[in-house]
């Protein structure tokens, strides 16, 4: 499966949502990070914002809804236009049902695991899913230092797509950089989010190129590639 970089907004000028899309559209997919100030400490932009982005950018939206009862806000990003839409599993009070609406009105359905929820316990949803994110740092807020202890749990989580023989997406989120994108592709990452290691660049597009040719070279080299 192809890597894929997708830049994170949060990181972007939100007075210049429409240029700093824009400026990454080499990348794979917009990354859009709504945080509702509950499930955690902070308040970014909603429905609105993403149907804006939606018409301003080619580039497909990835929008990660970090807020509480995603079960009835999710499918509404969707129709926003939000070709993926991840969920919190410790938010969600009906995973599969909601996974499964996300896919019927025509977005890939993403789950996500803060850094302290194990994948073990969701092994059995995993065939209603298109992608699955393990957050890398604590969700909330841009700029935080990678987690090490993640990439157990990254390399766990491949083991168990391959084992049921599946084509799913493995996405981590939180401090990749050119410094830690290597270790989480090695691990078995294959969908990359970037915040500041892409808006704080002072060539953006560039920086995507060089984040990709970096986990490529991981990847080609990664047992769990080579097994697939």
């Amino acid at each position: 499966m192809p890597v894929q970089i997708n830049p994170s907004i949060l990181s972007a000028d939100f007075a210049r949502l429409a240029d700093e899309a824009r400026a990454v559209e080499g990348a794979d997919w917009l990354h859009v990070d709504v945080m509702d100030n509950h499930f955690v400490p902070n308040l970014t932009l909603g429905v609105p914002v993403v149907e804006s982005l939606a018409r301003a950018t080619d580039t497909p939206l990835d929008c990660h809804l970090m807020i509480e009862d995603p079960d009835r806000w999710a499918p509404r990003y969707v129709e926003a236009g939000a070709g993926s839409v991840t969920f919190h599993v410790e938010a969600a009070a009906a995973p599969v049902r909601l996974a499964r609406e996300i896919r019927a009105k025509g977005a890939r359905a993403s789950m996500a695991l803060k850094p302290a929820t194990p994948i073990e316990p969701y092994e059995d949803l995993l065939p209603e899913l298109d992608m699955l994110l393990i957050m890398t740092v604590e969700p909330g807020f841009g700029g935080q230092a990678f987690l090490d202890i993640m990439l157990p749990k990254i390399r766990r989580t491949r083991e168990l797509i391959a084992k049921h023989g599946l084509e799913l997406w493995l996405q981590v989120d939180g401090g990749v950089s050119d410094a830690t994108i290597e270790r989480c592709a090695e691990a078995g990452a294959d969908v990359f989010v970037a915040g500041s290691a892409v808006y704080g660049a002072s060539d953006p597009a560039e920086a995507v190129r060089a984040l990709r040719t970096r986990a490529q070279a991981a990847t080609a080299g990664a047992s769990w590639a080579c097994a697939h």
